[in-house]
């Protein structure tokens, strides 16, 4: 496995397998890695000849200075992961490396990104955006490997490479879960014990959720999620949105939409926590 750490040494990796037709699966990350990270890279090396993993901590998708200062960073541990898995490239780029000079681009993906995380993180997928675009272009990806649990982000990137042409598949891969249920995360190293414990109510809810939907109504549906999560005082329902699961925009009937996807976003403490739920 080769550890790079410049766009240089990087796209000069890239040229010599494209040379040799050889196809590249992609797998970003912000480090911290966990079995979720791990599933990703272990798809991208089944279908792929080479596998490049990212980690890069990146700024501009940071709202609360304290979130970014507080964001785990094991980068030992991770290269040892990736390792594990068959990666063949890691890039760790610094900053520095990423924008060396500062990146301006404003992108508009419609209502897309205004609802849901785009409300509560203000400028969020705007730095999502900036950095995946700028990974994308480095990387030269056959195909790029996601968690479902960023549900949001997913659609995002999705719509980014739609719009913008980018050559590359977006494959989509289940939430990988604790045994209790709790996605993983890698917040979930920040918890305490006692708030690690309370985590997997989420999920405990969110699945409950699914075989209740023909006994109340969207709003009703909504009302119950926020309180059975908040019943447990060490959490607090940040939102709970019940959404078309295409365009991401609020739904008041469970008619309006062929798939419906229940997406909350908790704080834990200091720890906020993301999870989502598909309604058949």
């Amino acid at each position: 496995m080769k550890t790079v750490t410049t766009t240089k040494a990087l796209q000069s990796e890239i040229y010599k397998l494209k040379e040799q037709g050889l196809s590249i699966g992609f797998v970003p990350t912000m480090g911290a890695l966990h079995k979720g990270h791990l599933e990703l890279m272990k798809t991208a090396r089944t279908n792929n000849d080479i596998v490049v993993v990212s980690i890069f901590v990146n700024p501009t998708q940071f709202n609360n200075p304290n979130d970014l200062r507080n964001y785990p960073r094991t980068l030992e541990e991770d290269k040892m992961k990736c390792e594990s898995v068959g990666v063949d490239i890691v890039f760790v780029p610094s900053v520095e490396e990423v924008y060396p000079t500062p990146d301006n681009r404003v992108f508009d993906f419609g209502n897309l990104d205004k609802v849901m995380e785009g409300e509560h993180r203000p400028g969020h997928f705007n730095g999502v955006a900036q950095v995946v675009s700028k990974l994308f272009s480095l990387v030269k990806p056959t195909r790029s490997y996601f968690g479902q649990k960023d549900f949001q982000q997913l659609a995002v990137i999705r719509a980014l490479v739609h719009d913008f042409g980018i050559d590359v598949d977006i494959v989509a891969c289940p939430t990988v879960r604790e045994d209790d249920g709790l996605a993983m995360s890698s917040r979930n190293d920040l918890l305490s014990a006692k708030q690690r414990a309370s985590a997997p109510l989420i999920s405990k809810t969110l699945f409950a959720a699914q075989n209740f939907k023909a006994q109340k109504t969207v709003k009703e549906m909504i009302t119950w999620v926020i309180k059975e999560i908040n019943a447990d005082s060490e959490m607090e329902v940040e939102y709970f949105d019940v959404s078309n699961a295409q365009t991401l925009q609020p739904i008041t009937d469970w008619s309006d939409a062929d798939e419906v996807v229940g997406c909350v976003a908790v704080q834990v403490g200091n720890v906020r926590l993301i999870d989502n739920v598909i309604f058949k």
